[in-house]
């Protein structure tokens, strides 16, 4: 089994630190990248990072996870709420999946609500900042442990 994991970043991430920070914090996609890789290097994981505003190109990392890596985070963004093709893809691959989002989810609008991942994850981790992706690293080393 690979030693790696891919991180997956979907629409508007890449504006962390700017983007309403009274909402996402004033961390930048970049800070989360080296949180997860640090905490991920702890459990002798490797990290591929990817984050992009365009769902195919979400869709064809994530297929390709299934060559190199033994599990999956995911902050899908927005295609959390309207994504059948993200979901299909990561049951596809058939590895961990961890869901991340940044804020609460559940008590904002609610559309936010509705996720179509959370229903395939092995955890789905809301409203901790930042810090709810070391949780999912810390949860999916222990999955992939055995």
């Amino acid at each position: 089994m690979s030693r790696r994991l891919l991180l997956v970043n979907g629409p508007n991430l890449n504006l962390l630190g700017t983007r309403e920070p009274e909402i996402y914090g004033e961390e930048t996609l970049e800070d989360v990248e080296a949180l997860v890789s640090r905490i991920a290097s702890d459990f002798g994981f490797g990290v591929r990072a990817v984050q992009s505003n365009h769902e195919g190109e979400l869709i064809d990392a994530i297929h390709a996870a299934r060559e190199d890596c033994a599990a999956i985070i995911i902050n899908p963004g927005a295609f959390t709420h309207t994504s059948i093709a993200l979901r299909d893809a990561l049951t596809g691959v058939a590895l961990p999946v961890a869901e991340v989002h940044i804020s609460n989810v559940h008590a904002r609008e609610e559309f936010r609500s509705h996720s179509y991942i959370s229903g395939i994850a092995q955890c789905v981790i809301v409203g901790c900042g930042v810090q709810g992706y070391e949780f999912a690293v810390r949860r999916l080393a222990a999955l992939t442990a055995g």
